[in-house]
């Protein structure tokens, strides 16, 4: 099996590493630089429902800090609240924890190859495959030297101002500099410790306060966008008047751990795909402002684009399942980048917030949508009108929309292994069963009663690998309901749990075409003229 290429060695490109082996995919990391993240508490990432699972990565867990609620107010008085359970509250943590912690487990891997110092400088797409071509940078004094790589795909992860998207020739249209932070963390002792919160009408104007773990917090301080210079006296008049608001106008102690000022851009790439060169991560897109999340949203698009990579390997080339990676991650992000665009007037001023406030949704619920997971801001994205849509004969109802994230419930397996659905994915696709009752039984009960020992053997006639789980109950759906879960955690389908016709229909739409396209078209096996920089 060939590998797959990824350029670019930052949190997305080494999550698709981690993820595609996972599956039983090989991968080779083209590292630019070969050296580990900076270590700035002023780069920080959240990760919400869906992206949750990336924080069992060893030494994560305890770096990613979970928020106890979140608080919303004005001039001191609270208008909203939202209180978290542990197992379902965000996690923040710095971006340089999760890079470490994702190349120390790809280090671990033994399908994972990461090539230090290797910079790509051109590809060519022959037949089955991709070659990349590199340069190695070489000690001073010394010649670089070129080199290339077989691969059946490339990635490009490379960053915002990506090789790979240069090479494809895919414009990156968008704006710079939507929006500007000025940002600190520090190790103090705040009110309400875990809580985070956007509060309005403070001294120093707006703030976004987020803790981290071990007592330390990040404060965002929206800027002007005049384009001043944001000295770092400017940045501790803000912390200060900050501090002083809530704690009776006296600065209590603390120790400022980092500063610097963040420059949010909005940016898409108008293709995200030439035949086996594809793009993730910064490299396809940038957004930032009004508290969206590049981090998570580059961990999606290894989520989504790993078990479409591994299908492809495994059972044979899918050409339009591939193709259903460009049309939902790309849609999705270009939502998000749309709902940006029309909140940024309502939530900074100006006649059409005054409009806003008083409605159902006001300004400042709007602001904490992204930080919270929710909305056209932050929530999990839902893929209804990817290629990837089943249409079953009977379809059954439940709480969750065919397309969006599964419901993160418990599960046993036909072992009799209990867990939660979200530690099952990233696998084989899941078939999870509703059937009242069976926590009660132990698995060699309920293995021989009713529809498991038909429903057994029709999951194993799929033309997909497929798991089947059993849970007690699902949101708003009924017993003897069949949900088919996507390796990436969204849901493919609710169906009657005897319709086997739907089932493997379904599976074969997930599978996508199997069979190569020998035309040379894009993603076959005709060659293509190489590209250079």
């Amino acid at each position: 099996m060939q590998p797959v290429i990824i350029a670019g060695a930052g949190p997305t490109g080494l999550a698709l590493a981690h993820a595609l082996a996972g599956y039983g995919v090989p991968s080779v990391v083209l590292d630019g630089t070969g050296t580990p993240p900076a270590k700035r508490l002023a780069r920080t990432c959240v990760l919400g429902e869906d992206t949750l699972g990336w924080t069992a990565l060893p030494g994560v867990g305890r770096e990613a800090a979970p928020w106890t609620a979140w608080r919303t107010t004005s001039r001191g008085r609270p208008l909203a609240e939202e209180e978290f359970t542990p197992d379902g509250a965000p996690r923040h943590l710095p971006q340089h924890v999760l890079e470490g912690a994702l190349r120390a487990a790809v280090a671990d891997r033994d399908l994972v190859r990461i090539v230090p110092d290797h910079r790509l400088t051109g590809y060519e797409q022959r037949g089955n495959g991709v070659v990349a071509h590199t340069v190695r940078r070489a000690p001073e004094g010394m010649r670089a030297q070129a080199g290339s790589f077989h691969g059946s795909h490339l990635v490009g992860c490379d960053g915002a101002r990506s090789t790979v998207r240069k090479l494809m020739n895919v414009p990156f249209p968008g704006r710079t500099g939507v929006e500007r932070y000025a940002v600190a963390a520090l190790r103090a002792e705040l009110p309400r410790p875990g809580e985070a919160g956007l509060h309005r009408g403070l001294p120093a104007g707006e703030v976004t306060v987020r803790p981290l773990s071990d007592g330390r917090w990040r404060l965002d301080w929206p800027l002007p966008d005049d384009g001043a210079l944001v000295t770092p006296e400017t940045i501790l008049d803000r912390l200060h008047s900050t501090l002083a608001a809530w704690h009776d106008g006296d600065v209590p102690p603390y120790d400022l751990l980092d500063t610097g000022v963040h420059l949010c851009h909005q940016r898409l790439a108008r293709r995200w795909r030439d035949g086996r060169v594809l793009l993730a991560g910064d490299a396809a897109h940038l957004l930032g402002a009004l508290g969206t999340q590049q981090v998570a949203e580059g961990l999606r698009d290894a989520a989504n684009l790993a078990w479409k990579l591994a299908v492809a390997a495994h059972e044979g080339y899918a050409e339009s399942l591939l193709d259903s990676y460009e049309t939902e991650r790309r849609t999705t992000v270009a939502a998000r980048l749309r709902a940006v665009d029309q909140a940024l007037p309502l939530v900074r001023g100006g006649g059409l917030s005054a409009r806003l406030t008083g409605r159902g949704r006001n300004r400042l619920t709007l602001l904490a949508d992204a930080h919270l997971g929710q909305g056209a801001l932050g929530g999990p994205p839902v893929h209804s009108g990817s290629p990837l849509t089943c249409s079953p004969l009977r379809t059954m109802e439940t709480a969750t929309r065919p397309g969006a994230y599964a419901a993160d419930v418990p599960v046993i397996a036909l072992d009799g292994t209990r867990a939660r659905l979200r530690q099952r994915l990233g696998g084989p696709l899941l078939l999870l069963l509703t059937a009242p009752g069976a926590g009660v039984w132990e698995a060699k009960h309920w293995l021989r009663a009713g529809l498991m020992p038909e429903l057994a053997t029709a999951a194993r006639a799929l033309p997909l690998p497929a798991e089947l789980l059993v849970t007690e109950n699902y949101p708003g759906t009924g017993p003897h309901t069949l949900l088919l879960i996507r390796p990436d955690g969204h849901l493919a389908a609710a169906v009657p749990a005897g319709d086997h016709e739907s089932l493997e229909a379904c599976a074969r739409t997930l599978r996508g075409t199997t069979a190569p396209d020998v035309s040379g078209a894009p993603g076959g096996s005709g060659s293509r003229p190489p590209r250079h920089v």
